[in-house]
């Protein structure tokens, strides 16, 4: 069975992260999306997605193809129900399709479907903040099958360990002189991945393949670092999804971070008003800031956005692709896509000395930047120039 994993109806509500992205490739608990569903399928999936994202993520069709919303986190139960579809058959939960069985070219109408409900628990990823909201279930989920017939690595006596039978340390990883409490949640260390000395790690917590946290570092629980990702300082119920770099000193808390950015020494944010208040974040669709019904909210930030040394970010700050944020006070908290800039004002960021550095950031992790990499980000700078109106370019 070919399997097809789609964006769905909650994609602008995941922007900035599904600017650069499918739905199925944002990281939840160990894990994207997609490395999850083809987990439990024992297939390869493709997508589909925005015409500017296929290139790079491309969609393969055969006869016989079943699509899976990729705002859905997979389970046994519902699993179990896709493998099992025939065709003029879809799963729904509630009013909105999972899953459906669909010939090559056939022109879908579920009038025409026998519709079977799913009632059973279901994850899903629906808003930038289920992202690190939910994080800490889906780590859980992750690691009981990810370890579930793999022995972990023994622990260096140097460490002191709390709940030793729920720390799971994958080949090449190295953690020496940390501190591990496992009492409250997993604790999942990726290969070739490394925990410098005088780390505390509560779980639960997934430091994914060649991934380090650095000296010192205080790590709460429900917290992902992403594969190639260095962090250090505190970090509480956050999700870094892979090659991007918090350093230094400084916190961050229910704060969702792409790929390839970089958070200078002592960049703090903020993830509780001063009044208590519930937080609201900017939202894409409509364009003003809606309601997370959250207490505790952090920083959103879009691959390739940087930030400089001291850098503070007011509670539910949303920042987009290829941002440079630097100098003193506090940010606006809505920083559109190639802004350059801070509390004093922004100018466009214009690609050409974006990708420069992009280039430079990829070529130290021996990475290319394509002519994919490019295009996307091109397509990125144009759809979100709107809300850039008024900078000098």
């Amino acid at each position: 069975m070919n399997y097809i994993l789609f964006d769905g109806p909650s994609r602008n509500a995941l922007l900035p992260f599904t600017f650069t992205r499918p739905v199925a490739d944002i990281r939840v608990g160990i894990q994207t999306i997609r490395e999850k569903w083809e987990s439990y399928l024992g297939y390869t999936t493709t997508t589909v997605t925005e015409d500017y994202l296929s290139e790079a993520y491309p969609l393969i069709e055969l006869e016989d193809n079943i699509m899976i919303s990729a705002s859905f986190l997979p389970s046994e139960g519902l699993v179990e129900m896709i493998q099992h579809l025939q065709p003029q058959q879809a799963i729904f939960y509630e009013e909105e399709p999972i899953a459906f069985y669909v010939k090559e070219d056939q022109e879908v109408d579920f009038d025409a479907y026998d519709i079977f409900l799913f009632d059973g628990a279901v994850l899903t990823i629906k808003n930038t903040w289920d992202i690190f909201a939910k994080n800490e279930q889906s780590i859980r989920e992750d690691f009981t099958r990810l370890t579930a017939e793999i022995e972990s690595q023994s622990l260096s006596k140097t460490n002191t360990v709390i709940g030793g039978d729920q720390i799971f340390i994958a080949e090449g990883a190295v953690v020496e002189c940390a501190i591990l409490n496992a009492s409250d949640g997993p604790i999942y260390i990726g290969s070739d991945a490394v925990v410098m000395e005088g780390s505390m790690i509560r779980g639960p917590f997934a430091l994914c393949d060649y991934a380090t946290v650095k000296m010192g570092a205080k790590i709460y629980g429900g917290t992902t670092i992403g594969p190639y990702s260095k962090v250090g300082g505190e970090v509480s119920n956050s999700v870094i999804f892979g090659y991007s770099n918090k350093g230094h000193d400084g916190f961050i808390g229910n704060t969702v971070i792409g790929e390839w950015c970089n958070l200078g020494a002592d960049t703090n944010t903020s993830n509780l008003k001063n009044n208590y208040a519930p937080v609201r974040l900017w939202s894409y669709e409509t364009e003003g800031f809606a309601k997370t019904g959250l207490q505790f909210c952090g920083l959103m930030m879009g691959d390739h956005s940087k930030c400089g040394i001291n850098t503070m970010f007011n509670t539910g700050t949303v920042v987009g692709v290829n941002a440079n944020i630097f100098g003193g006070g506090f940010p606006r908290n809505f920083i559109p896509s190639y802004s350059w800039g801070g509390s004093g004002g922004f100018v466009t960021y214009l690609t050409k000395k974006a990708f420069e550095v992009a280039k430079v950031v990829m070529g130290r992790r021996t990475l290319e930047f394509t002519e994919n990499d490019e295009a996307i980000l091109n397509h990125v700078f144009e759809e979100t120039a709107v809300w850039r109106k008024g900078y000098e370019s």
